[in-house]
């Protein structure tokens, strides 16, 4: 199959391909528009000529929104995201998006077809019982629809994305639970002697998401310095538990370990050396600083149970692991931490994301901030006062 490029402005270019011969026996032949540089056109060209060889060429103006989602998760999500994000889209395309918005035409999606679905999901979209989705589940089909739609721009099988016009539902404000000095020491009491205390003592002393912590290994931690460096996380997928990149370009950072976590750590891979030595060739080192007693990697699920069991039996304070990462920023915004190393410790996107996640932390450091003011000015006021003649 043929095809060749046509100059129609400065930055427009029509695509000229072959799609064969149809039933009456005429060569048939497709013209298709795009913008930008002629390299990219170029590309376009080749992408389409290697769809119409293979068969799997769709025109835009017939082409379903169930067609189209189904090549998005091929051709692009599936290269772009981790392996449990690729299955948390796909399943939610194939089991809400498609099944009701499926049979719209691409190019006629419109955007009350959009905001009637998200009605329709928050009312009765539960598949196995009665009852809506929460705002949170229909808030991200509404993220993964919005970003495979936006996608159909670039790619110019849409003009525009009516996705973004479409008011996406608002979940209520999980308030976050974040311990005192006086209940993290009891936490720490409780989890001494388990294998417990060390995932403990690192999330509520370095904000380290749960996968970061389990993913952690050795190789990554400098003693002699007290540096940790955050370079992949563990997550559990269909297949089962994978390695995988940090969450975002951000979260690949460093943290600064307190002295007294650096002695834990020397302690704890001090026993981890005996548990190898007692084990010889069973024991299957990973190089995990938070490992199973054998070496292998610590599902997260069952690291979060164990955490949950602790809770109740010590009847502690009623927090998931997850908060203890809350625990830590909020322990430091209220010890006058700039928000900029809080956001870098958390390894979060933006020192904004920071700041909007802890705003109810700011009102008491404003309060804070307005005495260290009137402290210091009343200060200088009266030493002024004292030097004058």
């Amino acid at each position: 199959m043929k095809g060749h490029i046509v100059k129609r402005g400065e930055d427009t270019w029509s695509l000229v391909f072959d799609l064969g011969r149809g039933e009456d026996g005429k060569r048939k032949q497709k013209w298709v528009t795009v913008r930008g540089t002629k390299r990219e056109a170029e590309k376009e060209l080749a992408r389409l000529l290697h769809e119409a060889h293979t068969g799997t060429f769709v025109e835009p103006s017939r082409m379903t929104l169930a067609e189209y989602l189904e090549y998005w998760l091929e051709n692009y999500a599936q290269t772009k995201v981790s392996p449990k994000t690729f299955e948390s889209y796909a399943e939610f395309i194939r089991l809400y998006i498609i099944p009701k918005l499926g049979q719209h035409k691409l190019a006629k999606l419109q955007v009350a077809h959009i905001q009637s679905y998200y009605t329709q999901m928050l009312t009765s979209g539960r598949l196995k019982r009665a009852g809506g989705l929460s705002a949170q589940s229909v808030l991200h089909q509404h993220r993964i629809l919005r970003q495979a739609l936006q996608q159909a721009v670039k790619w110019q099988f849409l003009g525009r994305n009516p996705a973004d016009a479409v008011v996406a539902p608002r979940p209520d404000h999980r308030e976050m639970r974040a311990l005192t000095d006086r209940e993290t020491a009891q936490l720490l009491k409780a989890a001494e002697g388990t294998r417990l205390y060390m995932p403990i003592l690192l999330a509520i002393t370095t904000g380290l998401r749960r996968g970061e912590l389990l993913g952690l290994r050795w190789a990554d931690m400098d003693l002699s310095t007290g540096v940790l460096s955050v370079r992949q996380s563990l997550g559990r997928t269909r297949s089962g538990m994978a390695f995988k990149p940090p969450k975002t370009a951000k979260s690949r950072r460093t943290v600064t370990l307190p002295a007294f976590v650096i002695e834990a750590l020397e302690r704890h891979r001090a026993v981890q050396n005996e548990e190898r030595r007692l084990l010889g060739g069973a024991y299957q080192d990973q190089d995990l600083v938070a490992a199973e007693p054998d070496g292998q990697p610590r599902s997260p699920g069952a690291l979060s149970r164990a955490f949950s069991k602790l809770i109740i039996a010590k009847r502690l304070p009623q927090v998931r692991f997850h908060d203890l990462r809350h625990s830590h920023a909020t322990q430091l915004l209220k010890q006058g931490v700039h928000p900029k190393i809080v956001s870098e410790r958390l390894g979060h996107s933006t020192i904004g994301l920071t700041l909007d996640t802890y705003s109810h932390v700011l009102p008491g450091m404003q309060e804070e901030a307005a005495k260290r003011v009137d402290t210091a000015l009343r200060a200088a006021l009266e030493k002024e006062g004292t030097d004058q003649p």
